[in-house]
């Protein structure tokens, strides 16, 4: 298995999400993150979306996505040619005896404070995988108490983008 990284632009319409994630449960594919929202252009989302899958059955999800008729464009996002980056929110367990050893490693991952009780913070961390993936493992032993992460975002490096080449044709 391997793991593919999809970008798609689709029309802002209502029950699209759903015909998305269904082609994906159909086939049998695992969608690992799923990100959705707004673009620069308004009445278009952009979807990114990440599967582990072969390649074969990956092109004939891809041409049946574009053949729904919200769908505008879809491109895949490779980890050298894009930049792509998760957001974690975590509350640890922070009490006086181990709050000094949770902040350096917020201050080693250059993550942020966002909240602070008694006996928990709340840390907000943005990076690739690989950092976030470490700094869960570095704050684990303190007691996690609460995560929320989001999908994975990607776009495309350099000037081009996925909506100047739709609008252009």
């Amino acid at each position: 298995m391997s793991r593919h990284v999809l970008s798609l632009l689709v029309e802002d319409k209502p029950g699209l999400l759903t015909r998305v994630a269904g082609l994906f449960a159909r086939r049998g594919f695992n969608i690992e993150s799923l990100a959705v929202g707004v673009t620069e252009v308004p009445g278009l989302s952009r979807i990114t979306v990440v599967v582990d899958v072969e390649g074969l059955p990956l092109e004939q999800v891809t041409k049946q996505l574009n053949k729904l008729i919200n769908v505008i464009k879809i491109v895949e996002l490779d980890a050298s040619t894009s930049v792509q980056r998760e957001h974690v929110l975590v509350k640890v367990r922070a009490d006086n005896a181990t709050r000094s050893n949770v902040l350096e490693v917020v201050n080693l991952f250059r993550a942020s404070v966002v909240d602070y009780a008694p006996d928990a913070i709340v840390i907000e961390i943005t990076g690739d995988s690989g950092k976030v993936g470490a700094f869960l493992k570095a704050i684990e032993p303190f007691g996690v108490k609460e995560l929320a992460q989001s999908g994975l975002l990607a776009v495309g490096r350099g000037g081009k983008s996925i909506t100047e080449r739709v609008l252009r044709g």
